[in-house]
């Protein structure tokens, strides 16, 4: 059995250290999770893993309907229950946890219910003796990126504004000082997974990301809408890349230190909108809701020289493919639905 895959553009993922262990993961029936487990599996064929993942889920037959070929697979385990009302675990116990669930709600719900989720996920850590945790956090943590900074990177000292709309990204911040201190006391490496903005299989069509949005479009043969006046600058990494940065970031990241995950190519909403036009429907239109104003456009971009330097990790996967694949998963999805009607 080899020790890495050596991926196209170098970087090695290290699927060997791996073999035979234990993994627990939270929010694997999300876009993270989904990935995440697409990348596992594939590993578990190839690299003969044995061990396996355990999947926490409030409803394991929704998840068994969205994913019947992940959620049936010899090395994934789906545990019904929910870290918010205490599930009991009984003996069992996991070395590596993954913690990639998100609670939504109203400001004060969505604070409070990450936080106990947070800290439900850490005690259990404590209690099976996990050796390493991966926190899948966002950068919403930063707050608003300075319009005038390019590249938002690990060390920006600045934070979410005292107000209700930031109540997701306090959430992740506080979690992230939460478990840094825990794994301190308690022993173990607590590694912490900034994304940013995806594209690729699992993305909605119909959700808060606008290129999932522009892509629904162009599929639908609609007018590809941007809602704003398109201006602001986004990155977009490909969900296959964000598995494999993340499945290293919790083999080989480093405790108590973040690291940005996504793409540090730079696109504005306007920009995005007709790429995607011309590469999956050149004769559509696209319209632009609101004027441009002159000011600087608001950015959400990260650094991941961190991630490049210390990690070896890349975007093996360009905007235009990425955005093609995504397009084309979707079309064989809505196919596979065509299929059963």
């Amino acid at each position: 059995m080899s020790n890495s895959l050596q991926g196209e553009s170098g970087r090695c993922v290290p699927w060997g250290e791996l073999a035979g262990r234990r993994i627990f993961l939270t929010g694997g029936t999300g876009f993270f999770g989904c990935n995440l487990l697409e990348a596992y599996t594939r590993a578990w064929e190839r690299e003969g893993l044995g061990g396996g993942i355990s999947v926490l889920a409030r409803n394991p037959a929704a998840f068994r309907s969205k994913a019947p070929y992940l959620a049936s697979h010899p090395g994934v385990e789906i545990i019904e229950g929910d870290l918010g009302e205490g599930t009991d675990f009984g003996d069992a116990s996991w070395d590596l946890v993954i913690h990639a669930a998100v609670e939504y709600g109203e400001p004060l719900d969505l604070l409070e219910r990450n936080l106990q989720v947070t800290r439900r996920v850490l005690e259990l850590a404590r209690i099976w003796g996990a050796s390493r945790v991966l926190f899948t956090s966002s950068g919403a943590v930063y707050g608003p990126q300075p319009a005038s900074l390019s590249h938002i990177d690990e060390d920006y000292s600045g934070a979410p504004p005292l107000a209700s709309s930031s109540a997701y990204g306090e959430a992740k911040r506080v979690s992230e000082l939460l478990g840094m201190l825990h794994g301190e006391r308690h022993g173990y490496a607590f590694l912490i997974a900034r994304g940013f903005a995806f594209l690729g299989p699992w993305l909605l069509m119909d959700g808060f990301s606008a290129a999932g949005n522009f892509i629904g479009d162009a599929l639908a043969g609609r007018p590809i809408h941007v809602k704003g006046d398109g201006r602001p600058f986004r990155s977009y990494l490909h969900g296959e890349d964000l598995a494999d940065w993340l499945w290293t970031i919790l083999l080989r990241g480093v405790h108590g230190r973040p690291y940005n995950v996504g793409s540090g190519e730079a696109i504005c909403i306007a920009d995005l909108a007709r790429r995607v036009r011309d590469i999956l429907a050149p004769e559509l239109e696209v319209r632009v809701a609101l004027t441009p104003g002159d000011d600087l456009p608001p950015r959400y971009v990260p650094s991941v020289e961190r991630a490049r330097q210390e990690l070896g990790l890349e975007a093996r996967i360009g905007l235009d493919e990425a955005i093609q694949r995504t397009a084309d998963w979707n079309r064989e999805q809505l196919r596979a639905v065509s299929r059963l009607s």
